[in-house]
């Protein structure tokens, strides 16, 4: 999801990006994502409701026709079955050698139609237990979360520990299907600077015309979501920054394992590194400006240092 959970216009062209146009058809992508996991109705459906008795009858010798000849919509699927990521697994995404971060820079973050940066917002600060807090909501059917994720853990892991981190993989019945990702639920992470709480509200999993929910939100952490438009992924970064929507193509994941995944992101010169490790130093420069530059090492890296350039002082 770029600003979004599909950075397009309904017809499949993209958005153009930097417009308001584009961020406007990327905003309402995103709802039809979320109105799909939750089973919602379209509005051609609606229309179809409208006509009564016949009309069920015309729809569902049209349903029967579209079957016959496999041009109709394809049915929502559940996807694989999430895991338990291994130590192995947790250790090699928190453990990206720092040369390769540096060689990084922003990388491809926020480029073409997955433009996505933390943006500063004015809302009050975001804390927890007096640190400055992450918030992340997410869907482990969705694509755009799914890739999301990996930067995310990949940013977070230089100010602390993640512990339960889950695997998951997105929808197969969506775009980009079966993208393999980490999942925040259950997750919990420990830090001396930053707090962070992941929501996955809805699972990979079928339930009618949608997917069966996850996590539910606690109130104020709901507010700060549908006040952002409702959009996933949505990271809200200690009040100060929001970042709504994807900040690189899923695509490139496509066919890739976990384990695979991971192993890139210490090839400075891979794709996959470029547009993961990027966004991580995104992510990380924005975070290091809500924790006062702290730590240091991490925070005056080359790599974090190039990539305050995508999100401002």
């Amino acid at each position: 999801m770029g600003k979004s959970t599909r950075p397009g216009a309904a017809n499949g062209k993209a958005a153009r990006p930097g417009t308001a146009g584009g961020q406007a058809a990327k905003r309402r992508a995103a709802s039809r994502t979320l109105a799909a996991a939750r089973g919602g109705r379209s509005a051609r459906q609606r229309r179809w409701l409208a006509f009564g008795p016949v009309a069920v009858v015309l729809a569902l010798i049209a349903a029967l026709t579209i079957a016959k000849v496999s041009s109709g919509a394809q049915a929502v699927q559940s996807g694989t079955a999430g895991g338990h990521a291994s130590a192995a697994l947790v250790g090699e995404l928190a453990s990206v050698p720092t040369s390769t971060l540096n060689a990084v820079g922003a990388g491809t973050a926020g480029q073409g139609a997955f433009n996505s940066v933390p943006t500063k917002t004015s809302g009050a600060a975001l804390t927890s237990k007096g640190l400055p807090q992450v918030l992340y909501v997410g869907g482990e059917f969705c694509p755009y979360c799914a890739a999301e994720r990996w930067a995310v853990t990949v940013a977070l892991s230089h100010f602390g520990n993640f512990h339960n981190l889950g695997t998951t993989a997105s929808s197969p019945s969506d775009v980009f299907p079966n993208t393999a990702s980490l999942s925040f639920h259950g997750a919990s992470f420990s830090s001396s600077s930053l707090a962070f709480n992941g929501y996955e509200i809805f699972s990979n999993q079928a339930q009618g015309s949608g997917f069966a929910p996850l996590d539910k939100l606690p109130p104020a952490a709901n507010a700060l979501f549908q006040a952002s438009g409702g959009s996933i992924p949505y990271i809200n970064i200690g009040g100060k920054y929001v970042l709504s929507g994807a900040s690189l193509n899923p695509g490139l994941l496509a066919g890739k394992t976990s384990a695979q995944i991971a192993a890139a992101l210490s090839n400075p010169s891979s794709p996959i590194a470029k547009a993961i490790d990027g966004t991580a130093n995104v992510i990380t420069a924005a975070v290091c400006n809500v924790t006062g530059g702290q730590p240091g090492s991490v925070c005056n890296s080359a790599g974090v240092v190039a990539a305050q350039a995508k999100v401002g002082g």
